[in-house]
């Protein structure tokens, strides 16, 4: 059972009204999910979310690589919440339903280059940050420029950040 209120945009804190009606505006659902539900109980938490997500954009990745990262970050949070939506994103993004299997898995997508930053983000996602030096040398050995392994980190904040947050509200799962 989920610990923190689930709001609907008419009765969320004021502060939190504007955000979430975006939110909602941006979903096929034409409601909030209830992780975005239960955010808007915080505008603190909400405003956090909204500004991580809108981070995203600025990075070097197009869409599809930045679907894997997030979904290969879900895997290594281990948030089964986090890892539906992200394997949803994945496949609206143009993964196939096996490759979508092999990110969240950390087995081969067929494409060795994705594959090594996949795995150095769920590496990091599972402990706590922490990247062998091996996994970081492959990854720059795979193709991965400095700009692009810093970048890859603010997935990895998103997701942890969304993966947290599902795991400490305990959310029910609507996805």
């Amino acid at each position: 059972m989920s610990r923190i209120p689930t709001h609907t945009v008419e009765d969320a804190p004021a502060a939190s009204r504007a955000l979430l009606q975006k939110i909602v505006e941006a979903t096929p659902m034409g409601r909030p999910a209830n992780l975005h539900a239960q955010m808007a109980h915080s505008p603190a938490v909400l405003t956090a979310y909204t500004s991580l997500r809108a981070a995203l954009a600025a990075t070097t990745f197009d869409p599809k690589v930045g679907a894997a990262l997030t979904l290969a970050a879900a895997a290594g949070v281990g948030n089964n919440y986090m890892t539906r939506i992200a394997s949803r994103l994945a496949q609206m993004n143009g993964w196939t339903e096996e490759q979508v299997t092999a990110l969240a898995t950390g087995t081969s997508t067929s494409d060795a280059k994705i594959d090594v930053l996949a795995g150095l983000v769920r590496e990091a996602a599972a402990n706590s940050g922490h990247v062998a030096d091996t996994t970081w040398k492959a990854a720059q050995k795979g193709g991965w420029n400095d700009e692009q392994l810093t970048d890859a980190f603010a997935y990895l904040g998103a997701t942890v950040f969304t993966g947290y947050f599902l795991n400490y509200a305990q959310t029910d799962l609507d996805v």
